[in-house]
């Protein structure tokens, strides 16, 4: 049996005790507390010992935890600059009509949320006040996430301020008529106000430390000195569940990101209960963040828990709260005073005896009312001691009330997320209660009037005064008038046009090779931002570490055990290339910041993303969603890309969809380019479009998504005649025909059109020539560099034909003439070149990989799938034995003939 009493091995140090006889000292005086004063003062004095160790830079484990109480005590807190009668008041005003504002939309049965903004006013409106920088401020000024169900704040003190008005409010919700306010920040619908999406849970705290970071990068490189700028994300406790919202915790803290600072409003409620309805949800962010090298601020209590706080000689108080778990917190908020002396106080004879010396006035002040987050004072100083912490991002742990200010049917109530509306007379108490003045004849038919001191009342003018010493309105999106980038080189373009000659190049080193040409152009060469999720050698881009440069923030502090190689290891505080690791998240989150750029901080950046195509749209797609949102510009580059490329890396990794997916963002421009210089003449084009001159009608808030494969093949030279790179850029072109490729179709040949896209049209040039030597049929092949390009022409042209215009979609007018029936085929399923079926005149069928991917070589895979060269002759002669065109024995006989 073990002796209990043996010291375990996880005991012993691993450094040699040089005084155990002092060692032995303090351990006894630890027992000695221990047994005088209870364990409980012996904690505290251990808490306070590692405090203080913490605080003079003593190298020691850091305590993961503190106590249930306000980081800040009173006494420390700093004054707060400024009228705080005023700030009441207008925060009194932008509750009202926040309030007002979904519960007058709610008779058109919109929606809305009030109970997080009511929660939450305070933390905005001090920020508003005192700390939120506006794009006239130095750098780029602040960059606000919003928590997206506070959007009625945001609009109300919009209104407040004369940037919204009335009708503004009355749609809220309602956008179709194009006077409308967005249901939560969407910079596409509302640009000039909203800069950051953040409604999609999660994604906002992602993008928030990915924002803070490329915000040093830009400063590093030279690009911009936003060193002044401070990201702020406000967020709540039950988004902290989403894994994206700690996902990146650590790169915060490991890169020192002191210009960030979360704040999450803790009103212990997700939509449905409890956060944490057995735990307390604040303790477990704390050690969450502090595990992961945070700064902590906990603004837990407002000030009429001080005197509780003093009459706590015992440290019972701290005790119990600290054991109360939220669910419970809770109910206090919603139960008398008696309720509360028996269940929270009732736990200990020494809170017993406290309770005794409280008024119930008092009790539930405290229990129902005072909290850190509701109270200006304490969240200055929360905020003052985010800004002045250096070293590392700081979190603000934010104690509220959901539904405060809102009436007993409100506050903490379980459904308190899904009610959009108060009565009459719940909003005349809350009138009463905020002491505005609205009087009960402005409630006319049972509406809920909005309140407005005037345009030109104090504090109207104080609000705008203080914004202006800030730097102007917050939140605001700027549109800059940037010049257009000039285009690079043509050369770097044009090399591609000769094609690769006997060398077999894939198109995933076709764009790379076209990246480290472009790179190099003296005026936007410094404006490429490469992002690669740790596969950058997967890729063939390990050339580009030397010249460009890793970023880190330390630089390379190591000998890199590549150092004597060419392409050895570099990192480098001005490093060019963003390599995040194995997160495509991450990846994600640093393309949005580098996409906004020209709008967040006025420099146009060329970010390109290149991943595993399987593991970008079917992992990361509500990010995309998040960027076409955000009005992001740039390349998303999806590599080893289809279904039977990547040869033995089987299901997980074949990719025969993201086309499927990507085509479902409407910001998305999506290529399949077959060829190199098809991938050459894209990347030109959306240069041009995005960051150059786009044409009249174009929007340059789109993104590419190109995929490439790792399949080295001949690269032709580009075809001559007029149309080649409109048809490149819209879709579809004609690659050759069968008498171009020297096939020589006897006369009166039955023709077929075989339309392939990406690493298809390789299958399909070989069934080309099947066709027309086994089989004596004429096929034309055309290269369809994107079906969902083509489909949206389409979609547009039935539009404007329903307008009485005369439009014919551009796949129509290309085939227009060509003979035969149409044959479609894509290394992924068929629906994505079923796309374009509709809108072709021509019989049309396809050809795909549905289903799940394999493990085997390329050409078993294909032949499985039913898409290799053989498998294509197939069926063009049963799509032409059905026309009559050949005999219905030829399929049997080519199915026999290749063993299908």
């Amino acid at each position: 049996m073990t002796d209990p009493n043996a010291i375990q091995p996880s005991e012993l140090d691993q450094l040699p005790d040089r005084d155990p006889e002092e060692t032995a000292e303090w351990q006894a005086s630890l027992d000695a507390v221990a047994k005088a004063a209870g364990p409980h003062r012996a904690a505290y004095l251990m808490r306070r010992t590692l405090e203080r160790a913490e605080g003079n830079g003593i190298a020691l484990p850091k305590l993961l935890e503190t106590d249930y109480v306000n980081t800040i005590p009173t006494a420390a807190e700093p004054g707060v600059p400024g009228d705080e009668e005023m700030e009441s008041r207008i925060t009194a005003w932008n509750r009202w009509n926040a309030a007002a504002m979904v519960s007058r939309g709610s008779k058109h049965g919109v929606g809305g949320h009030i109970a997080t903004f009511a929660s939450a006013a305070w933390l905005y409106e001090t920020g508003f006040n005192h700390f939120f920088k506006g794009k006239e401020a130095d750098g780029s000024g602040d960059q606000l996430y919003i928590q997206g169900h506070a959007s009625p704040g945001i609009y109300a003190r919009a209104f407040l301020d004369g940037r919204l008005t009335e009708a503004h409010l009355d749609n809220f919700r309602q956008e179709a008529g194009g006077n409308g306010l967005p249901s939560y920040p969407h910079p596409r619908r509302l640009p000039w106000l909203w800069e950051f999406p953040t409604v999609s849970m999660g994604l906002g705290p992602l993008s928030a430390i990915y924002q803070a970071r490329f915000n040093r990068y830009l400063t590093a490189r030279g690009i911009k000195d936003v060193s002044s700028s401070h990201v702020w994300a406000f967020l709540g406790d039950g988004e902290m569940d989403e894994p994206e919202s700690t996902a990146a915790l650590a790169l915060a803290s490991r890169e020192g990101l002191d210009n960030l600072t979360f704040v999450i409003n803790c009103n212990l409620q997700r939509l449905d209960g409890p956060v944490r309805a057995n735990f307390k949800i604040v303790q477990e962010l704390e050690a969450q963040f502090r595990g992961a090298g945070w700064n902590v601020v906990k603004t837990l209590w407002g000030t009429a828990w001080d005197e509780l706080f003093q009459l706590d000689t015992t440290g019972a108080l701290v005790r119990r709260l600290r054991e109360v778990p939220d669910a419970q917190v809770q109910t206090y908020q919603t139960r008398d005073a008696a309720y509360i002396r028996e269940d929270f106080f009732g736990k200990d004879p020494a809170l017993v005896e406290m309770a005794k010396l409280l008024s119930d006035d008092k009790i539930l002040e405290c229990f129902h009312l005072s909290r850190g987050g509701h109270e200006a004072r304490k969240v200055y100083a929360a905020y003052k001691a985010a800004l002045g912490h250096k070293g590392a991002p700081t979190v603000i742990l934010a104690q509220t009330v959901k539904g405060f200010t809102l009436g007993e049917g409100f506050a903490s109530k379980n459904a308190n997320h899904q009610m959009k509306k108060l009565t009459v007379d719940e909003f005349k108490k809350m009138r009463d209660l905020l002491e505005l003045p609205i009087s009960d004849s402005q409630f006319v038919d049972g509406q809920v009037p909005y309140g407005h001191p005037g345009a030109d009342s104090p504090e109207v003018r104080y609000l705008q005064e203080r914004r202006a010493a800030l730097g102007g309105p917050a939140p605001a999106r700027r549109t800059h008038a940037l010049a257009p980038l000039p285009a690079p080189a043509e050369k770097a373009f044009a090399s591609f046009d000769k094609g690769s000659g006997t060398q077999n190049v894939a198109t995933t080193m076709a764009f790379v090779r076209l990246i480290k040409d472009l790179v190099r152009d003296k005026e936007t060469g410094k404006r490429w931002v490469p992002i690669v999720p740790d596969e950058a050698r997967t890729f063939g881009m390990e050339s580009l570490f030397p010249s460009l440069g890793i970023y880190s923030p330390k630089g390379q502090t190591y000998e890199p055990v590549d150092r004597d190689q060419l392409m050895y290891y570099k990192e480098a505080k001005n490093g060019q290339i963003l390599n995040e690791g194995i997160t495509e998240a991450g990846s994600m989150a640093d393309f949005i910041a580098a996409s906004t750029a020209y709008s967040t901080h006025g420099e146009a950046m060329i970010p390109f993303y290149i991943f595993y195509s399987m593991f970008g749209w079917q992992r990361t797609a509500d990010q995309m969603w998040q960027l076409g949102d955000q009005l992001g510009r740039g390349f998303l580059v999806g590599a080893t890309a289809g279904r039977t490329t990547l040869t033995g890396e089987g299901l997980q990794h074949a990719d025969g969809h993201s086309p499927v997916i990507a085509a479902t963002n409407p910001a998305a421009l999506t290529y399949d380019p077959a060829f190199a210089y098809e991938v050459a003449t894209i990347v030109k084009d959306g240069l041009r479009r995005m960051y150059g001159e786009a044409a009249p009608g174009e929007d340059p808030n789109v993104f590419y998504y190109l995929t490439v494969y790792n399949e080295p093949l001949p690269q032709p030279a580009k075809p001559a005649g007029l149309g080649i790179d409109e048809g490149i850029v819209k879709g579809l072109y004609r690659f050759n025909t069968a008498e171009s490729a020297g096939l020589s179709p006897v006369a009166n040949a039955p023709r077929i059109q075989l339309l392939g896209s990406g690493t298809a049209i390789h299958w399909v040039i070989e069934a080309q020539k099947l066709l027309a030597e086994e089989w004596g049929i004429a096929a034309d092949v055309w290269s369809a560099t994107s079906w969902t390009e083509l489909r949206r022409d389409a979609l547009e042209a039935d539009a404007a034909l329903l307008r009485g215009e005369e439009r014919v979609p551009y796949v129509r007018q290309a085939l227009h003439g060509a003979e035969g029936p149409v044959l479609a085929v894509s290394d992924y399923m068929r629906q994505v070149p079923d796309q374009i079926a509709q809108w072709v005149d021509q019989d049309y069928s396809s050809l795909g990989a549905d289903g799940f991917g394999l493990s085997d070589t390329r050409e078993a895979a294909r032949r499985h799938f039913g898409v290799d060269a053989q498998s294509i002759v197939v069926a063009a002669l049963a799509q032409l034995a059905r026309r009559g065109e050949v005999k219905a024995t030829a399929v049997k006989e080519a199915r026999e003939k290749y063993g299908l």
